[in-house]
């Protein structure tokens, strides 16, 4: 998929979502979606991506593989540049979090359990020479 395509999708796939508090647009996949808002790294307007996510203990654990693309996704750019952002979860609930990347040791706990939530991570990550980053969102409020 061409990338202005997949931003178009991303952006109607975001406000379906966010309009319908959850109810439009919350599962993909057979996972649930989560909004993730970040400020542009160069703009500092904010951005909105949905994202499959799963959950930890403490913090909401999302996927940077742009479709295993040869760069990382932009929202994942705009994290490493401000690791702050907001969520927005299925029902309307919205948290203030703070992003950062899993250690090398806590991706190779992880992947197995990404990959058996969507089993289309494996042809991503196999599509790129890129190692894909997996993002931890820790709740701030």
């Amino acid at each position: 998929m061409r990338d202005r395509t997949a931003k178009y999708l991303s952006a109607f796939h975001a406000a379906a979502f966010h309009v319908t508090r959850g109810r439009m647009g919350r599962r993909l996949v057979q996972n649930d979606i989560l909004l993730l808002t970040t400020s542009g790294r160069k703009s500092g307007r904010p951005h909105t991506v949905p994202l499959l996510y799963l959950r930890d203990a403490t913090a909401l654990v999302v996927i940077a593989s742009w479709g295993g693309r040869p760069t990382n996704p932009d929202w994942y750019e705009n994290l490493m540049t401000s690791p702050h952002a907001t969520v927005e979860l299925p029902g309307g609930q919205t948290l203030d979090v703070s992003a950062r990347t899993a250690t090398p040791e806590e991706r190779a706990s992880w992947w197995p359990r990404i990959t058996d939530a969507y089993a289309g991570y494996i042809a991503y990550q196999s599509r790129t020479d890129r190692e894909i980053p997996v993002v931890f969102l820790t709740p701030t409020t």
